[in-house]
């Protein structure tokens, strides 16, 4: 390990030819004492689009804190973000993905540019957690990820609500099954302050995986966003950051082929989000580590469901922290053999040395025991079949519906099947086909949250199956299959569907198919042609240009030797 904490930036600071560097940091209150020290890049995403992020620039203050008492200098630093809740059923969800790339870029940027000998990246909702991780990976610098928290839970008629019950109010109000008041009500409450969406959702969902991945301190998640535990731990992630930079442990000491496991283990044991497919193959590739889509069917399968959170579930991220936090539920998988203990944290320690600091809350029913599951194998499935030859992701936390088989209705846009969701044009049995969403076609793979949300809320969940190459929220219940793959606008076997062909969802043999022989796929796929890109120039092209298959992550590259 290098232990020299001013390796990188002593190249930017130090000798009499670095004085103009020198005296362009006084000018903004640095002196020479500080430009001895190690420099710490604070990196945030605060932004005045969401609750998520907003509370940011406070915790930054208090990283810093840490950071300055414990003899370095931060250097803060912000980048963009994108709300997938304000952006849901949009033409600017298609952002969301994407910005995920242009986070970690910019991290990397500053990293790289400024030299930080460390680096603390402060996240909060679904895009900047993977992309902070992809970024830290990237630079390979003493540093790790502090998840900004959860919001707090709304009231309304007596019990806790999300983002998630809202959106389902959306089709209830549709239907008439909700009247106006209550809808205006519900609208007003679910929203109480600053944090993430607070189920296991996506945020929630990555934010506990990278503690498992030991790319974030075990515990550092739990507080929520406006308890004061939240700023407490973030000056200790400031004296943290400063031990690890003097050990010299960066991210390719503590990453693994065992650490990615655990990840997805986390992941599978809570009911996470199907994003957790995508975000950890990113990171993996950054981190150089083989990893697979059918990785995850094999952790989830050996993993049973242990956390009774949303949305499937009962309870949200402020009463698992309740309960006993991350550090229980890693107590509870490293007993029972379920992840590697054995496996590096930011602190040093082994996340079964973490562990073993574990409390629980007295009569908490937030995570149960292992021999008590509520389902005996994980949440996530990968499918594979003549509609997803590179397979398609299903998440089976919270309900029990294993096979469906129904007449497609296919739709080339979430807005087309939104209307007809809406306009009550979906039937009992159906199966919603939306494509030409995915990572290339959409581009940038919306959630379909609006559509299988409003479903739910014009009570259809337990009869209607879906299929999309775009993605799902962690807030999505239902039997839904996302990420097919490859998608319509790679000539993916999803754009050979019409209406009335028979769909088999069948979870039990992990297959996803068309009742069509492969002749007949190809037949009807002879005459297609690449739609033609739905932007030309600027971000959203050179993300179409470059990206990958949802089955790698949705990584951008660039081109091969042969373009």
């Amino acid at each position: 390990m290098d232990t020299d904490t001013r390796r990188r930036s002593r190249t930017i600071f130090e000798g009499r030819d670095r004085a103009p560097a020198r005296a362009m940091l006084h000018a903004i209150g640095f002196d020479d004492e500080d430009l001895s020290k190690p420099i710490v890049g604070v990196a945030h995403t605060w932004i005045e689009t969401m609750p998520c992020n907003f509370n940011q620039r406070r915790l930054a203050e208090r990283v810093k804190e840490g950071i300055r008492a414990a003899g370095g200098t931060p250097m803060e630093f912000n980048t963009v973000a994108i709300s997938d809740g304000v952006t849901m059923g949009t033409e600017g969800m298609k952002t969301s993905l994407i910005s995920r790339e242009v986070i970690a870029d910019s991290i990397e940027l500053v990293g790289r540019g400024h030299m930080f000998d460390a680096v603390v990246c402060i996240v909060g909702c679904d895009k900047t957690i993977p992309a902070g991780a992809m970024a830290l990976t990237r630079l390979d610098v003493p540093g790790f990820v502090i998840y900004g928290g959860a919001i707090a839970p709304g009231r309304f008629q007596g019990r806790d609500v999300t983002i998630q019950e809202v959106f389902e109010a959306v089709g209830a109000r549709a239907s008439g099954r909700m009247s106006e008041e209550d809808f205006n009500a519900l609208e007003e409450s679910a929203c109480p302050g600053a944090g993430a969406c607070g189920g296991q959702f996506t945020a929630n969902t990555m934010a506990l995986a990278l503690q498992f991945l030991g790319l974030s301190p075990m515990g550092s998640a739990d507080p929520p966003a406006n308890d004061p535990r939240k700023d407490e731990s973030c000056v200790e992630a400031g004296k943290l950051v400063m031990q690890i930079l003097d050990r010299g442990l960066r991210p390719s000491d503590i990453l693994t082929r065992e650490s990615f496991e655990n990840a997805i283990a986390s992941v599978a044991a809570t009911g996470g989000s199907t994003n957790a497919v995508l975000h950890l193959l990113a990171i993996a590739r950054e981190a150089g580590i083989p990893l697979d889509i059918d990785d995850f069917d094999r952790v989830s399968d050996r993993t049973p469901i242990i956390a009774d959170l949303k949305p499937g579930g009962r309870y949200v991220a402020v009463d698992m922290d309740r309960a006993g936090g991350s550090k229980l539920l890693g107590r509870r998988l490293v007993d029972a053999g379920l992840v590697d203990g054995d496996q590096l944290t930011p602190t040093g320690r082994t996340i079964a040395e973490e562990a073993e600091d574990a409390w629980e809350a007295e009569g908490q029913e937030v995570i149960l025991p292992v021999e008590q599951p509520l389902r005996e194998t994980g949440g996530l499935v990968i499918l594979k079949g003549n509609l997803a030859p590179e397979g398609c992701v299903v998440k089976v936390a919270g309900y029990t519906r294993l096979e469906h088989t129904g007449p497609a209705r296919v739709f080339d846009s979430e807005e087309e099947a939104m209307e007809a969701v809406q306009a009550g044009g979906i039937g009992e049995g159906d199966v919603v086909v939306i494509r030409y969403e995915g990572p290339k076609g959409g581009p940038g793979m919306r959630e379909m949250l609006g559509v299988t949300a409003a479903l739910v809320g014009q009570g259809l969940g337990e009869s209607v199956a879906l299929l999309t190459d775009g993605r799902f929220s962690g807030a999505t219940r239902g039997l839904m299959a996302g990420h097919v793959a490859p998608e319509a606008a790679h000539r993916g076997p999803i754009a050979a569907l019409r209406d009335g062909d028979t769909v088999t969802f069948d979870i039990p043999g992990r297959t996803l198919n068309v009742d069509l022989s492969d002749k007949e796929i190809e037949d009807r796929l002879r005459p297609w042609t690449e739609p033609v890109p739905r932007y030309s120039t600027g971000v959203m092209a050179k993300y179409a240009a470059q990206v990958s298959s949802s089955s790698e992550g949705a990584v951008t590259r660039p081109a091969g030797p042969d373009g």
